[in-house]
């Protein structure tokens, strides 16, 4: 099916009402982009931030008569921007998407297979995971960071926390990699089922929680790829969750914000250099024996 673009440059202000008016007038999809490189690091919970430079792309079917939908658009906003019409080639983009997709090795020993590929490694950890999940697939540098760090870590018989697991790729690799009880946290109930699903699909066990409900046994392993504002809330309760020599692994934070985000653990952990990806940081640390 053949297909053109409506292109805009809008403000934050008016791009949540141009977005509705242009779905009204037949959208099949519209896209928000940053059209100042202005980065947004962390929302506030339940917030949809967008940039204060906008770009706006409303898909319609290639018959669509572009007059129409400028017409229409003026009846549901109060000013109706100037937009560029681009044709939008026609692809197989199903396959376009698949292509762009392959086995991708973190360390030595693991890896993520999409489902339409061959593993690599036959004898690697392969873990059967698809990109494109809401909740993470691995090609993201703080969940690359997490998987560097498993693939060297002496796992075997060892209990692993994976808080804000998203789609289980993190605990899914511990268990994989030979952890003996492994419990994926989160606070969204479909990543939860998103993690329960792929676990199956490894054939591995993987205990999935909300918050309130995980156990209070005491762990090996705490990892949490999340954010870094949420991460130094939980400190006190992450230390409560690791056992005396626990390890602990964080991402999910800017290298600007490593240094506070280490500095609400110490207390609890010995904490050690921050390994960098990109923009991002992995800290790791351990639980302080007992005395």
């Amino acid at each position: 099916m053949a297909w053109i673009q409506f292109v805009c440059h809008t403000s934050q202000d008016k791009a949540e009402a141009l977005s509705e008016a242009l779905s009204e007038c037949g959208a099949a999809a519209v896209t928000f982009e940053d059209d100042a490189d202005q980065p947004i690091y962390e929302p506030d919970p339940g917030e949809t931030p967008l940039w204060s430079e906008t770009r706006l792309t409303a898909l319609f079917d290639a018959e669509t008569e572009q007059q129409q939908v400028l017409d229409m658009l003026a009846t549901l906003v109060d000013e109706v921007p100037r937009f560029r019409v681009e044709a939008v080639e026609d692809k197989d983009w199903e396959r376009e998407w698949m292509e762009n997709f392959k086995p991708i090795q973190f360390g030595d020993k693991l890896w993520i297979v999409p489902s339409w590929h061959e593993a690599p490694d036959e004898k690697a950890v392969n873990i059967l995971l698809d990109p494109g999940l809401a909740f993470g697939t691995g090609t993201h540098a703080t969940t690359a960071l997490c998987l560097g760090w498993l693939d060297q870590a002496d796992l075997k018989g060892k209990y692993v926390i994976d808080y804000g697991c998203g789609s289980g790729i993190l605990a899914i690799a511990a268990a994989l990699l030979g952890a003996e009880r492994v419990i994926g946290v989160d606070t969204d109930p479909q990543a939860l089922e998103a993690t329960r699903a792929n676990a199956k699909r490894n054939g591995v066990e993987v205990e999935a929680y909300l918050p309130g409900d995980c156990p209070d046994a005491l762990c090996d392993l705490l990892i949490a790829n999340i954010l870094a504002g949420p991460l130094q809330n939980l400190a006190p309760r992450f230390a409560n969750l690791c056992k005396a020599d626990a390890h602990l692994v964080l991402s999910g934070v800017l290298q600007t914000q490593a240094d506070e985000v280490a500095e609400s653990y110490q207390s609890w952990f010995a904490m050690q250099p921050a390994a960098a990806k990109e923009d991002w940081v992995r800290l790791t640390g351990q639980r302080y024996g007992a005395k």
